[in-house]
């Protein structure tokens, strides 16, 4: 099966990671994937090298702030993919100005498959009238959390092509070596949607604050450090930067953190639900399902307070979360049951296709 993957964005980030970790995970089932970018950064362009991907990209930026194809339509990138888009079994896009672009430039009768990974937001203008007539296209989408699962239930789209998006997630990780222990932890992007400055405040607020580890990049990087010096946090907060396994740096951890301000389903979350580690987070969108049943702890967003209360709680052992109910739940979102559920869905609609060429044959 040749499917062919539009990313409206190519940075280091959830939405990508899970893309690829799919498009790594379905290669033992015969899918051969062929990556197709809105927009790309070099160091998303090292990451798809890195998952076994080279992308070919419509637009390459130095440092990506605004990433316009995630989130706006774009006729230009519509008609750079029409020609690309005519030699594969199925079309499956991630982020709004990705499938919009799909749904334009795709030929009558291939599949089209979306996901949508994070809330709408809209940050470059709302395109909702957009999304709906693009929506008409498509054969399925699959949304990533409750929020977005909401929003793919407002287009033109019957129920049943309205799916759960799964994320593959690293379920067993050692610990890299020379960490500091006990230790604090937050992976993802270093941007405001994340919440990464509420922490560093959080850890401001503590009168003894733990070895703490922001693994990640992004566009609050420079901010971010110098709030920890100016806070007198450099002795306690490290920056590594961006991984390409930022679970090691979770296995093992005393708590993982998640102070999300918006969060459609936390891949880092999961994450360290999987390796046992006690995941502290805010009270968000997908996350309080996520942490539903007593897998993990939540506090109210926007509240450095309340999140050093219960960072200071966990490892104080004065509220202990079993990690038994997180590592089940966390065993469904293995990289080999995620392509499989997948390659259900692609396989169903490219025979379904299929079909239809032979009727009007």
């Amino acid at each position: 099966m040749r499917i062919t993957r539009v990313i409206g964005v190519l940075e280091p980030g959830g939405a990508q990671l899970s893309a690829l970790r799919l498009s790594r995970a379905l290669v033992p089932l015969g899918v051969q994937t062929r990556l197709l970018v809105g927009d790309a950064s070099a160091q998303g362009i090292a990451l798809a090298r890195h998952h076994g991907f080279e992308p070919e990209v419509f637009a390459v930026h130095d440092v990506i702030e605004t990433a316009p194809r995630q989130w706006s339509p774009d006729d230009r990138f519509a008609d750079w993919l029409r020609p690309q888009l005519a030699d594969c079994d199925l079309v499956h896009a991630h982020m709004f100005g990705a499938w919009w672009a799909a749904a334009q430039a795709a030929p009558a009768g291939m599949p089209v498959v979306a996901s949508e990974h994070n809330a709408m937001s809209w940050p470059l203008g709302h395109h909702g009238g957009a999304a709906l007539t693009a929506s008409t296209r498509l054969d399925a989408i699959f949304a990533h959390g409750p929020a977005v699962r909401q929003f793919a239930l407002s287009l033109a789209l019957p129920f049943d092509r309205v799916l759960e998006g799964r994320s593959a997630v690293t379920i067993n990780a050692r610990p890299r070596p020379q960490l500091e222990s006990p230790r604090v932890t937050f992976t993802g992007r270093l941007r405001a949607d994340k919440g990464p400055d509420l922490l560093v405040h959080a850890l401001a607020a503590m009168a003894d604050p733990p070895a703490t580890y922001l693994v990640g990049d992004g566009p609050m990087s420079a901010g971010l450090k110098r709030s920890v010096e100016v806070l007198g946090l450099a002795r306690t907060v490290r920056m590594p930067g961006w991984s390409h396994e930022p679970a090691r740096y979770v296995a093992g951890a005393a708590v993982h953190v998640v102070p999300s301000r918006e969060e459609a389903w936390s891949q880092s979350a999961v994450t360290a639900l999987g390796l046992g580690v006690p995941v502290v987070a805010t009270a968000v969108d997908g996350l309080p399902t996520t942490l539903a049943d007593g897998r993990g702890l939540l506090v109210p967003p926007e509240d450095p307070a309340a999140l050093a209360a219960a960072i200071r709680a966990v490892l104080a052992g004065e509220i202990r979360i079993d990690p038994g109910p997180g590592k089940r739940y966390a065993a469904g979102f293995g990289a080999a049951r995620i392509a499989a559920d997948y390659f259900a869905v692609y396989q169903a609609l490219r025979d379904r296709r299929s079909q239809r060429a032979a009727l009007s044959a």
